[in-house]
């Protein structure tokens, strides 16, 4: 199937079973609740490489129109901000656009309040321009009164971070073994035109890291719906909830 993710028209294979059997029932269940506020929203959290983006926009195809997904790239802070400020890792000081990607480059507060202000009224949810790199000041507006939002530090067990766990009604994670998403990964960067080098240099300095905070430091007790994802990049649920 052909599907717009990231603002990019893509050529996906579905996990069928992963999607009809796991996430649309959950997501369907959540939906029949009375709403307690104009609008409720649900997280979906993962390393990077799992396919988040992917499956949101699968979801939101055969949800519509009473569920939207978004993604929390939108709340990277701006890539001049990223360039001009710094963060001291291993001892070094480096330079933020380095590590982007990493909670430290997203604007925590800012995703706070727009969650907090989006309960109650229709707001315009930022969005990451995947061609520039960048946030962009338009975005989409949020009508429905259910919101998927996946993102790789949604469920971070991290100071700030695990305040956001209070916006949503359902939570869902999902854990990859690290080779399948390394693999992935590279890929995607030499498709972008890096070289294979440089593309696991990116890989050992920024995802490696992300991929192994995300695993390690995630909500997991306590998350409505935890799948594991197999070599195979199939989906099946946990047996750790």
């Amino acid at each position: 199937m052909r599907l717009v993710v990231n603002g990019l028209e893509q050529e996906i294979q579905e996990d069928s079973h992963g999607v009809s059997m796991l996430l649309e029932p959950a997501l369907v269940a959540w939906m029949r609740r009375p709403l307690a506020a104009r609008r409720s929203f649900a997280f979906l959290a993962a390393p990077p490489g799992t396919g988040k983006s992917t499956l949101a926009a699968i979801l939101a195809q055969r949800l519509a129109p009473d569920l939207q997904c978004v993604g929390m790239d939108g709340f990277h802070l701006p890539q001049a901000e990223l360039d001009r400020r710094t963060i001291v890792r291993d001892g070094r000081t480096i330079p933020l656009a380095s590590i982007k990607g990493a909670p430290e480059s997203f604007d925590l507060e800012e995703l706070d309040r727009a969650l907090t202000r989006a309960h109650r009224e229709d707001i315009v949810w930022p969005r990451y321009d995947r061609v520039l790199h960048d946030v962009v000041a338009d975005g989409e507006a949020l009508t429905a009164p259910h919101v998927l939002v996946e993102g790789n530090w949604l469920l971070l067990d991290e100071p700030g971070w695990r305040d956001l766990r209070r916006h949503a009604d359902l939570t869902v994670f999902i854990a990859a073994p690290e080779e399948l998403l390394a693999r992935r990964l590279i890929a995607r960067k030499v498709q972008g035109g890096l070289s294979t080098d440089a593309a696991r240099s990116f890989y050992e300095r920024s995802d490696g890291p992300n991929i192994q905070r995300a695993l390690n430091h995630s909500f997991r007790n306590g998350t409505d719906l935890v799948l594991t994802m197999d070599r195979d990049g199939l989906l099946h649920e946990s047996d750790h909830a």
